[in-house]
């Protein structure tokens, strides 16, 4: 994409967030490149009614709506309206019980659309932010393992890379507003609080662990703004973007703290009551995170969401980089096949074979590019649920995928791969099917055109011992000749497609031969 190629515009990016909501005004340049304008932000009490009541106050609904009014009579004199105003929710209002009335209250009464973003799409945007904030100022993370931890008032989002590429991602229900929560009713010391977040924090370590060694990590990266008041403190200047935190010095200061009040910390630090309120118990999930890696120091890149949202709009569609990102997903894929013991030669080989036919096929099933990274992630985790059971593996396998998180992927998105799981083997899809009618209509066709490739690639390692080799693939009239590179015994392969074709022949209109 040529910079020169793109007008330059201002877009608006609007964060309501568990303790505020916050304003980013930049102009989008293109090529990923984008200049800060204006920011502003405004604390509301959203996460507290939340995490306490399941909903959002009357209070905080039109505290909500007075803050939003506000930043669209700025925009508007900025002149900046429709598409080039993003309004993204975090995890309050993803919680909240009223979430709908709400959306549809600001939507009348602003003309803003929000957008309630998942945990693991927080987590791509959040890495995108990491990313543009670190450059190349930090060699380490792009040759060891690393973990980016966000500590927000509802969730901690949690990435864990190697090399600086994603193995897996998760978004936790441990946050500070939570947390305070729980203080108050039980946990009456400072003493008891740590204990309790140790035991929640050792717990997901040994989960975390299942996917990649944390003692193998060596730097931990700080998203939050309880880290950047700690760094503010004690830090040192990495690039324009990001503080670097000696291990030592910050549990230090961690522990230097933690008996403080929330009006001793706004004395001591000269913060807002705001930022004071979930400070200790953010500091504390971070320290006990670190205990559990060998990171001699904190990486605390001054970005959110906002910033990695801009990057995402400013990149567009570029080809390098949606590969990049397209190949991480399937890295987590595989990560997850891996902590559920697949076996992954079957799976990539059945993968391989699936994108073959799936590219041969282009102009039957008029699928696009992302469409085929799903295909290659539910033939990757195709047999994922002979972890529980052999048989009846294909809907063990739907539960586990659909239960479960694959970085980059949305929750509609591991719902279209969950059900071609359910479908690669025995019955094909069915009306009485919950899971299958509760897909959007175009989803389910998805779903039928990916299970039908499916099939057929698994047919063709029925033995799971890779006896075909590649495929090539032959039309003639409507039949369609799968030829074999390798001259071995077929005998499983053939019978695995009188088996397992029929749907392939139903839905793409050609009967299977193997050659």
């Amino acid at each position: 994409m040529e910079n020169s190629e793109v007008c330059p515009r201002l877009t608006a990016v609007i964060e309501i967030g568990s303790t505020g909501i916050r304003l980013l005004l930049a102009e989008i340049e293109g090529g990923g490149k984008w200049k800060e304008v204006d920011r502003a932000g405004k604390p509301v009490a959203l996460g507290r009614d939340v995490f306490t009541t399941g909903q959002i106050s009357r209070e905080s609904f039109v505290e909500c709506l007075s803050v939003l009014k506000n930043y669209s009579e700025a925009l508007s004199a900025w002149g900046i309206s429709g598409s080039d105003v993003h309004v993204i929710a975090t995890s309050a209002l993803r919680a909240a019980r009223n979430r709908d009335l709400f959306t549809d209250q600001v939507s009348r009464q602003t003309g803003f659309k929000i957008t309630i973003v998942e945990g693991i799409e927080e987590n791509r945007l959040m890495y995108l932010a990491v990313r543009f904030a670190m450059k190349n100022d930090l060699p380490q993370f792009w040759h060891s393992s690393s973990m980016i931890i966000e500590v927000g008032g509802g969730s901690t989002e949690i990435m864990l890379l190697h090399r600086g590429k994603m193995v897996a991602a998760h978004s936790l229900h441990l946050g500070t507003i939570l947390i305070d929560q729980r203080n108050r009713m039980v946990l009456s010391t400072a003493r008891s609080r740590e204990r309790y977040l140790n035991e929640n924090i050792r717990n997901m370590s040994i989960f975390l662990s299942s996917e990649m060694a944390l003692s193998q990590v060596r730097t931990l990266i700080a998203a939050a703004s309880d880290a950047r008041v700690a760094a503010f403190h004690i830090g040192t200047t990495l690039n324009e973007h990001c503080h670097v935190m000696d291990r030592q010095s910050f549990i230090a200061f961690v522990e230097e703290l933690q008996s403080c009040s929330i009006e001793e910390c706004v004395r001591k630090l000269q913060i807002s009551f705001v930022d004071a309120e979930g400070l200790i118990s953010g500091l504390l999930i971070l320290k006990l995170f670190l205990n559990h890696t060998s990171a001699a120091r904190l990486v605390v890149p001054h970005v959110s969401i906002r910033e990695g949202l801009l990057l995402d709009l400013a990149m567009g569609v570029e080809t390098d980089l949606q590969e990049e990102f397209f190949s991480q997903i399937i890295a987590s894929a595989i990560n997850l096949g891996r902590k559920y013991r697949f076996d992954e030669a079957h799976s990539r080989f059945v993968a391989d074979l699936s994108l073959s036919l799936f590219d041969a096929l282009v102009q039957e099933h008029g699928m696009n590019r992302r469409e085929r990274m799903l295909m290659e992630a539910a033939a990757i985790l195709h047999d994922i649920g002979m972890f529980i059971r052999g048989s009846h593996h294909e809907r063990h396998g739907q539960y586990i995928v659909a239960n479960s998180e694959i970085f980059g992927l949305q929750q509609d998105e591991l719902g279209i791969i969950a059900n071609v799981i359910r479908y690669h083997r025995n019955n094909p899809p069915s009306g009485v099917d919950i899971e299958y009618i509760a897909l959007q209509r175009e989803e389910r066709i998805l779903v039928q055109k990916m299970a039908a490739i499916l099939r057929v690639a698994d047919a063709l390692d029925r033995g799971h011992s890779q006896q075909t080799g590649r495929v090539t693939v032959e039309r003639k009239g409507d039949i369609l000749i799968l030829h074999t590179e390798k001259n071995r015994d077929l005998s499983l392969e053939h019978i695995g497609l009188d088996e397992k074709a029929d749907m392939f022949q139903d839905v793409y209109g050609y009967k299977v031969v193997l050659s």
